[in-house]
């Protein structure tokens, strides 16, 4: 079923550098442009210093790009569109309880409300973290802390979700329960999602389209289009594990290696 799409963000000739001690100027993009619909979820992928987690910055506004444009798209009732941002570090502020750390993203827009207490809670307790509602992260495993962080990341109801290799810390059960939750959150919600990620399998697995970075100014040399069949349907609703299965599965994924590896033997012989 083909899904979308009015623009969610839209990035439009794109350049950023960096500028050395020496004056020596790095140029990470130059002239990048993409765009992300409504209900979409774009893997990008590339080398190690590609720029992926520059380019979040810059999505993000952590960073101000030196030339060109990000624009960010309304929600459906006309009102500005957000964006959350998770990083690879869980980042949970150790004297505030799991729960207290779940409604932080709420929290820092407006009061916090008995119903979005509740609505943590459900959350955490579908993660398996309800009996540690009112403990401290440093009683929690790592991957337990990962769990929280996304869940404060989605109470935030964003527009746009930028995931940073956020379930690599994570057991293989959990990490397919919550890239499931990701997928779904873009059909009850219609959030978008970016998410950077070397796991190729996870890429394909997730998102509609794949992006390949690569390049000093980076640039997109591949773009896939990620169509499943799944149960039979062609572009059917998938899941993490159907998605796997799918006869399609791995043609791409030779696909996407190769272009990894094209990136790689250009990096080295510039």
């Amino acid at each position: 079923m083909e899904k979308m799409l009015e623009s969610r963000l839209k990035v439009d000739n794109l350049s950023h550098a960096f500028i050395k001690s020496n004056g020596e100027e790095i140029r990470i993009f130059q002239n990048l442009n993409f765009t992300v619909g409504q209900a979409e979820i774009v893997a990008i992928v590339g080398r190690s210093g590609a720029g992926k987690s520059t380019l979040f910055n810059l999505i993000s506004g952590l960073l101000t790009p030196h030339a060109g444009q990000i624009s960010l798209g309304s929600r459906e009732d006309g009102t500005p569109g957000s964006i959350a941002y998770m990083l690879q570090k869980d980042l949970l502020l150790p004297w505030r309880t799991i729960l207290e750390n779940a409604v932080l993203g709420i929290e820092l827009h407006r009061p916090v409300t008995d119903a979005d207490r509740a609505r943590a809670k459900a959350m955490l307790a579908r993660y398996g973290l309800a009996s540690v509602a009112n403990a401290y992260p440093h009683s929690l495993s790592g991957g337990m802390k990962q769990r929280v962080a996304l869940t404060r990341t989605l109470l935030a109801d964003p527009t746009v979700v930028l995931l940073d290799e956020p379930f690599s810390a994570l057991d293989y059960e959990t990490r397919l329960m919550l890239e499931n939750d990701v997928i779904s959150l873009t059909r009850t919600e219609g959030t978008s999602i970016i998410l950077v990620t070397h796991d190729i399998d996870e890429a394909i697995a997730m998102s509609n389209r794949i992006v390949v970075l690569s390049g000093r100014p980076a640039k997109i040399t591949r773009e896939e289009k990620i169509i499943l069949t799944v149960d039979g349907e062609r572009d059917g609703d998938r899941d993490a594990v159907t998605a796997r299965g799918a006869s399609e599965f791995p043609a791409y994924h030779k696909e996407i290696w190769n272009a990894l590896r094209a990136s790689d033997v250009a990096h080295a012989g510039a």
